[in-house]
């Protein structure tokens, strides 16, 4: 079981990545902490990723901007922030990723995993509460945009989140993988020519 750090259409960082780590498509299950899109050579590739049964990601900003975009019409804010390559695309091939970024509202905020000893927390930016439980109600925009805690923990003001083992994060590029208390942040800029952040949880 591994997580991967935001991809932003970093499809062949991956793929050196999944061989770097002797991936196994059958067996082995990779869970992505969002923002498949944007900014990188490949977004329609790594939408499709989400076709596969060894893929499971949860929802990040860029999804939501998209779909928001998708929705309204109006993507400037998207546009701004990457979103620029949906409109370069062909028409019948922006007709197919459309459908496909419509499947990301179906994709969850948080994954809980169970490993032999422990419970991991997956969401895209932060888990908005002191203690997480499955299924309370959080605020969702916190879920895909906020940097309050990270902060908090650059400042040396952090602390646990009680009720789970550990929680992982993405969002905000960091050079290195950035530990806090229970909280792993592991977004480290792959799409500004970093390393692409695959970590082993089982």
């Amino acid at each position: 079981m591994f997580i991967v750090g935001d991809l932003h259409g970093c499809l062949s960082e991956l793929i050196s990545q999944l061989k770097l780590h002797h991936f196994d498509y059958h067996q082995d299950l990779l869970i992505s902490v969002g923002d498949l899109i944007d900014r990188g050579a490949n977004s329609p590739g790594c939408l499709a990723l989400l076709g596969n049964k060894w893929f499971k990601a949860v929802k990040g900003n860029h999804e939501a901007m998209a779909l928001e975009a998708l929705d309204e019409g109006e993507g400037i804010l998207w546009q701004m922030n990457g979103g620029e390559w949906y409109r370069e695309l062909p028409e019948q091939r922006q007709h197919d990723v459309r459908l496909a970024l419509l499947q990301c509202r179906n994709l969850p905020l948080v994954i809980e995993l169970h490993t032999h000893d422990k419970t991991l927390v997956i969401a895209h930016a932060d888990y908005p509460s002191a203690h997480y439980s499955w299924n309370q109600p959080v605020d969702e925009h916190l879920l895909v945009w906020s940097r309050e805690r990270l902060n908090k923990n650059l400042q040396g003001r952090g602390e646990d989140i009680d009720g789970a083992d550990e929680f992982y994060f993405g969002h905000t590029p960091l050079k290195e993988v950035n530990h806090f208390h229970n909280q792993f942040y592991i977004d480290t800029g792959a799409v500004f020519g970093n390393k692409l952040t695959m970590v082993q949880v089982q």
